[in-house]
């Protein structure tokens, strides 16, 4: 199945495949990014906490700036959500998500 952009608030977004991914249980709404398995090897001993969660649409990394965050700051960030996890978190990531899209935060 192709991704394709769905225009909200005039903003183009490929969220098609990851709602598919999202309803079909291979990913959540929040939590860290998909990596390829060469990147696992960047997450050295937090590699069991990134692959004891599913991986998200969004999430710390996403509202935190993105490309704009070393890729330590980021295996930080997943680390701390999978190991701190609570439900006002992902409410308040989804919240900034929307912000952070709004304003291009991050983006390349």
């Amino acid at each position: 199945m192709t991704a394709k952009r769905l225009p909200i608030f005039g903003i183009e977004t490929g969220l098609h495949a990851p709602l598919i991914n999202v309803i079909r249980g291979d990913m959540s709404l929040v939590g860290p990014r998909p990596v390829v398995s060469e990147e696992l090897e960047h997450y050295g001993e937090h590699a069991k906490l990134y692959l004891a969660t599913r991986p998200g649409m969004t999430g710390s990394w996403q509202i935190n700036g993105r490309s704009d965050v070393s890729y330590e700051s980021r295996v930080a960030l997943d680390a701390d959500y999978v190991r701190d996890w609570c439900l006002s978190t992902d409410l308040l990531i989804l919240i900034r998500t929307v912000g952070a899209v709004i304003r291009q935060r991050g983006s390349m």
